[in-house]
């Protein structure tokens, strides 16, 4: 049979059998398997063998759904009151929607039929059926009750505001007509923003507008705050609940911009006003109120985040200066002070701000600034230092680096602490000096002091726990200290382990000699172990002086090439000290044992200080330091020695001056005197000179010195040509983990440098600077 032969004797045939079954469908009523079968058939054939078949089929299909329309808009319309009509218009229009997903598809064959083949038959949405089903109801009745839908709609969500309840799927009903009636598929929340998102929006704007204003003015801003972060979470929840969420719409961040604006931004410099008061009373639930608010602005927290660090700053220090007399002798109640106060101000982040980085950032920028405050104590430094000669001016330093070395000390060797402590809450507090180091500007004077304690330890032998030393070496490296730093610390351990290596075969070596099991040698590299760059000279004990010969021959044997130079300022031992009360063994350096030898022979003397002097070969200051030592040793009940004429201070002591031995020396425990015990006698005087203090910062500063000429010259050779500024940026972008160098120092090397053929100022511009190769 030829395609067009009896066109329209076939439509007029299958229409009126199609026809029944449409009406079915477009009224939901039920369909046998068979009906629905058919008009799938129907449809089928009219598409294939009539060539206006579908544009027939649709036009009829079209009437019969106009008609059915026509009927619902009866059935809404006769109803007044818009809460009524609503409720009609949902019931009619969830029907008919329902009906948008079956109806089209018996009518497939037409798409495939006009050559449309891009339709989905799993989703009707493009369908010449759905998309005429949504036209139909969209010219026939929501166009013409959509605004008093719209405005029913509005009503009950004021209604929904004020506490009233209704059926909320009115107005989702509302909401999904603008969405689904859009015959655009491409652009298919048109008319839902034209209309419905903007005058939702445009409502709440306008209810919270005179609501707002009312509340604050009864209430006050503190109060109001709590009102608006409520409010603005109920219209979000809300929001998501009758506004469009899908993918690419952002009604609900319209509406949230447009009521933040109304409550937030109108009012945000009440709220800043009030947040340096609510910080200092410690009003966490007001200051979260005020954070979720400000937060929702551009640039709205800044006035908090000013606050915060000034309340930080003047509160850490404050708080500081209020326990000076403690912590300033007592590095222990220093860093629990810093700990105290960094958890206060953590605690306060976390709550009242729910740890937000900005204030993180805020928190740790004003840290820092109480770590390294001078106000309370200061460590002085050289304001800088050319050629050998160090400027007499001094530049005003925190002190916190040398206090958190001195507390790592403390923590690290054994004393009394220590021993109260398990490992687990040693490695706890090593682990807070780690946190507290992060916000020290200048690591370099931790590490130099760090370097001087640990030598002390290792060469003292006092470390109370070995493996947490190296320990605290690694976790000193992964907190970023430079290599270099890091290297020579774990050198020193090296060292000394060979030492013990180096010990065991000496005595090996010299078996028949009594003085070699008591004789413990240290040999230490010169460029990791921290030292006094000047020898002090000093007459040992024979016993003593005896065997350097044998030493050094020793060690030449082993190492050829290499020079022994010996420190008896960082040796020490034990002596035994007997008399008529009993017998004690004393714990000395190498300073001490020289002059207590002075009286070995002849323990009934008077010596004078220049017999001493003599007997010792010590320099004046050191045998003043040493003396002092054995006469006035703090804690001791009754001294070694005893002197006359009594002095205040070691600076006291003279030509005059005579010294004896203490005939009545013990040890007393409890009140009760001690035949035997063995006494530290070498206390915190070991390693140190008259001159290794101010050698110290003189080191420290020129350290930085030549840190700052290699940052500047490594950056001048990668460069080759920059800008004053930006070699200032890059050059604290290197130093800032060990010191910020300050810019006078930074000046007066560039200027050295540039004195040195190392690098130029630009002939054009006298701003930049020029690396000469």
């Amino acid at each position: 049979m030829l395609k067009g032969s009896g066109s329209q004797t076939l439509f007029k045939d299958k229409w009126p059998l199609m026809r029944p079954v449409v009406l079915k469908l477009i009224k939901q009523e039920q369909v046998t398997r068979e009906e629905w079968q058919d008009l799938f058939w129907d449809v089928h054939s009219v598409s294939s063998w009539d060539e206006k078949g579908p544009t027939k089929i649709q036009h009829s299909l079209e009437t019969e759904i106009v008609n059915f329309v026509k009927g619902a808009k009866t059935r809404v319309m006769e109803h007044e009151e818009d809460s009524v009509l609503l409720k009609a218009y949902i019931s009619e229009w969830t029907k008919y929607f329902t009906q948008c997903s079956f109806l089209p598809m018996p009518f497939q064959a037409m798409e495939t039929a006009t050559g449309n083949t891009k339709v989905n038959k799993k989703n009707p949405e493009g369908n010449r059926v759905y998309l005429m089903m949504l036209h139909v109801w969209n010219t026939h009745i929501f166009t013409d009750i959509r605004h008093r839908l719209q405005l029913a709609a509005i009503n009950l969500l004021e209604a929904e505001r004020n506490g009233e309840v209704f059926d909320s799927q009115l107005v989702v009903g509302v909401r999904e007509s603008y969405v689904n009636l859009s015959p655009d598929v491409q652009s298919k929340l048109k008319i839902y923003t034209d209309n419905f998102e903007k005058a939702y929006i445009e409502s709440a704007r306008e209810y919270y507008q005179s609501k707002a204003s009312a509340y604050l003015t009864e209430n006050g801003i503190v109060n109001y705050m709590k009102y608006a972060d409520m409010k603005l979470q109920e219209e979000e929840k809300r929001a998501r609940k009758y506004l469009e969420t899908r993918k690419g719409c952002s009604s609900v961040l319209k509406l949230t911009d447009a009521l933040v604006e109304v409550l937030v931004s109108a009012h945000q410099g009440l709220m800043a006003g009030v947040c340096a008061k609510l910080i200092s009373q410690n009003e966490i639930e007001k200051l979260r109120w005020m954070h979720n608010l400000l937060r929702r602005i551009s640039e709205g927290v800044q006035p908090m985040l000013q606050h915060l660090e000034e309340f930080i700053i003047q509160t850490g220090i404050d708080d500081m200066k209020a326990c000076a007399d403690v912590i300033l002798t007592d590095s222990e109640k220093y860093m629990e002070e810093l700990l105290k106060l960094f958890d206060r101000f953590s605690n306060l982040v976390k709550d009242a701000f729910t740890d937000d980085p900005q204030f993180l950032t805020a928190r740790d920028k004003a840290f820092k600034n109480v770590v390294n405050d001078t106000s309370l104590f200061k460590l002085d430094l050289p304001a800088s230092k050319k050629g050998s000669m160090a400027s007499s001016r001094t530049q005003a330093e925190s002190k916190c680096p040398e206090l958190l070395a001195n507390y790592c000390d403390l923590l690290l060797r054994k004393s009394p602490y220590n021993k109260k402590l398990t490992s687990e809450e040693v490695e706890m507090r090593l682990k807070q000096v780690l946190l507290v180091l992060k916000y020290v500007q200048n690591k370099d004077v931790f590490m130099r002091y760090y370097k001087t304690h640990l030598t002390r330890r290792l060469i003292l032998e006092t470390s109370a726990d070995s493996e947490k030393e190296e320990a605290m070496v690694e976790w000193l490296r992964e907190v970023g200290m430079p290599a270099e730093y890091i290297n020579k610390l774990a050198r020193m351990f090296q060292d000394i382990k060979v030492s013990e290596d180096l010990n065991r075969q000496f005595k090996d070596q010299h078996k028949d000699s009594a003085m070699s099991d008591i004789l413990n040698i240290k040999v230490l590299n010169s460029g990791s172990w921290a030292r006094s760059s000047e020898r002090v000279p000093v007459s040992l004990p024979w016993e003593l002086d005896d065997f350097i010969p044998d030493v050094e021959d020793f060690y030449k044997k082993k190492h050829c090439g290499r020079k022994l130079t010996w420190h008896h300022l960082m040796s020490n031992g034990v002596i035994t000290f007997q008399n008529s009360t009993g017998r004690f063994d004393l714990e000395v350096t190498a300073f001490q044992m020289a002059v207590m030898f002075a009286w070995n022979q002849r323990s009934e003397d008077r010596l004078s200080f220049e017999d001493l002097r003599l007997a010792t070969n010590l320099p004046e200051p050191e045998l003043k330091r040493t003396l002092w030592s054995l006469v006035a040793f703090p804690k001791m009940k009754r001294q070694v020695l005893l002197m006359e004429p009594v002095a205040v201070s070691a600076k006291d002591l003279s030509t005059d001056t005579s010294f004896w031995v203490n005939q009545d020396f013990c040890l007393i425990k409890a009140g009760k005197v001690q035949k035997r015990g063995k006494i530290n006698l070498i206390g915190r005087l070991q390693l140190t000179t008259e001159k290794t203090k101010e050698e110290d910062n003189d080191d420290i500063v020129t350290l930085r010195i030549l840190r700052t000429q290699e940052a500047i010259v490594k950056i001048m050779k990668m460069r080759k040509r920059i800008t004053n500024a930006a070699l200032q940026s890059e050059l604290i972008e290197i130093l800032k983990n060990m010191f910020i160098p300050p810019k006078k120092m930074v000046k007066e090397q560039i200027e050295w440098l540039i004195e040195n053929k190392y690098m130029k100022r630009d002939d054009d511009n006298f701003n930049t600077f020029v690396y000469l190769a």
